[in-house]
């Protein structure tokens, strides 16, 4: 019964499943992103969700102009001042992503075996037989047998929301199909994705950088989902972008993997990127039903030993309209988090579903139950092991601290950081306790006035497995004397204490730098 990361003790008493969970102040390790939309943009909601363990909001700009989204994201910081939660903003954007546009939003109605004409035409008006697209090249990128899908959020081709299309003949600028299932397509949008096939389009297309420069700049977005990453170039091209807009320099780009060119290119997208989307949705178009559970378990082993953070998505599609997930879908929710996933990612589940608040809130229950039988021992071992040595000095720190917490069963790690890297290293070797991230604010200046750094580099930890930020005094530097720091670590522990983490008598392991050195010290505290 025991997998690589699955810990389960014999003798198993099967009665214990059903007992209640003890509750936590930090309801699971593994973060949620919540996509913020017209079923949860109000300030209550938001709320709700912010309390139910959404820690990174989702702005998906495939739909809705700048200013829906930032009355959206006015209503977020509302909820963020009066929950006192912190939440990070992720910009996701369009890339090469086809359209079908319906402009009247009729329904459309497509018989199985029937044929349709997709063309780059857009002034037509979209019908049973004919579907006008937003890209002039697909005639030239498709052949006769090629497999299109349409639909608005799922792609499986069994359901009456979404068709299958094989291509039968190109004339032109159209592209005739044959209707391989019957559905009717309701909306203004639907999605068009080509199976396998290259789309010569730019990942980061000139609305995407629009909406980044009049939208994402003047709200210090902290990520940016980089959509229909295919190469490493484009996660390099993007972030040159981001770099000429000021403080967006600072913004982590998360490479969306969603077709067979950018699994084909994984390395080399994960070497350059700051974090991985697998957006299993699209990918699971690509990808041989009987494969797709050996690319998920291999990203993220690979995610995971580089450090970097990995989300999974597509995970309780049909809470989408469902008060509870079926069997597959919580058993899936459970893998992702033993595969080693770092945050799953709810997309249709919160932006236009039912119940985004109990969506949230069952997803963190099933994370919280899953990491109690990661098999974190081995974990860290395989993980020292691909490290190797000689380590580098902060990794070395990273470990050890891990290795320390581990023995003397520390209830949490308490790291001070200035960047976030170290409680990254540390939350890399993936401890069963939390890891409160105390992110020390330094001054900077532009040549015109100073600043603080210090709240990207908090609200950043929000996407990483077991890192809980907490920004500290700006009077207390990171790199300092024993007794600076020993004051910021009882504003730690009492922030700790209040929380419910630490307890009298709980040992608690610390790693901070004073002066030139590194050090990693276990306290044990009093009543």
């Amino acid at each position: 019964m025991h997998s690589t990361n699955l810990l389960l003790e014999e003798p198993i008493r099967m009665a214990s499943i059903l007992e209640p969970s003890k509750p936590s102040f930090f309801p699971a390790m593994t973060k949620i992103v919540g996509t913020l939309g017209p079923k949860s943009r109000s300030v209550d909601t938001i709320s709700a969700c912010l309390k139910a363990g959404m820690s990174v909001a989702r702005f998906d700009f495939s739909w809705g102009d700048a200013a829906y989204h930032q009355e959206t994201l006015e209503n977020l910081k509302l909820a963020i001042k009066s929950t006192k939660k912190l939440c990070a903003v992720m910009l996701d954007t369009v890339g090469p992503e086809l359209q079908v546009v319906n402009k009247n939003e009729t329904p459309i109605s497509l018989e199985e075996n029937g044929t349709v004409v997709l063309t780059p035409h857009r002034g037509q008006e979209a019908s049973s037989s004919l579907l006008p697209i937003n890209f002039s090249g697909l005639a030239k990128a498709v052949t006769p047998g090629a497999t299109l899908f349409v639909g608005q959020y799922l792609f499986t081709g069994s359901e009456t929301t979404s068709v299958w299309l094989e291509v039968s003949e190109v004339k032109g600028d159209d592209v005739v199909c044959i209707i391989k299932n019957t559905a009717t397509l309701a909306g203004l949008l639907f999605t068009l994705h080509c199976s396998q096939i290259h789309i010569d389009l730019p990942t980061l297309s000139d609305e995407d950088k629009d909406v980044i420069r009049k939208w994402g700049t003047p709200n210090k977005i902290d990520f940016l989902s980089l959509s229909y990453t295919r190469h490493a170039e484009d996660v390099r091209q993007a972030r040159e972008f981001l770099s000429k807009l000021g403080d967006l320099s600072q913004t982590l780009i998360f490479a969306k993997i969603e077709n067979v060119e950018g699994l084909n290119h994984f390395d080399e997208i994960l070497a350059e990127a700051d974090g991985i989307i697998l957006s299993r949705g699209n990918l699971g178009i690509d990808l041989p039903p009987e494969k797709a559970f050996l690319f998920q378990k291999s990203a993220l082993h690979k995610c995971n030993m580089a450090g970097k953070p990995a989300v999974v998505t597509r995970v309780v599609d049909s809470m989408t309209d469902n008060l509870r997930p079926t069997r597959a879908e919580a058993t899936d929710v459970a893998n992702a988090v033993l595969d080693g996933s770092d945050a799953i990612l709810l997309g249709a589940e919160t932006l236009r579903g039912l119940y985004p608040v109990e969506t949230i809130s069952t997803v963190g229950r099933i994370c919280a139950e899953a990491e109690k039988v990661f098999n974190q021992d081995l974990y860290f071992k395989r993980t020292v092991k691909y490290v190797g040595e000689p380590m580098t000095h902060l990794e070395s720190i990273a470990s050890s601290a891990v290795r320390a917490a581990i023995k003397v069963k520390a209830s949490v790690i308490i790291c001070f950081t200035s960047s976030g890297r170290a409680a990254r290293l540390i939350a890399k070797y993936r401890p069963s306790m939390p890891v409160l991230s105390v992110v020390i604010p330094r001054l900077k200046t532009n040549q015109l006035k100073w600043s603080f750094t210090g709240a990207f580099e908090a609200r950043q930890s929000l996407i990483v497995r077991g890192l809980f930020p907490m920004l500290a005094d700006p009077r207390h530097p990171a790199e300092s004397t024993s007794s600076t720091n020993e004051s910021v670590l009882k504003v730690a522990l009492d922030h700790g204490k209040a929380s419910g983490v630490i307890k009298s008598h709980d040992r608690v392991v610390v790693c901070q730098k004073v002066g030139d050195s590194s050090i990693v010290k276990i306290i044990e505290l009093d009543d």
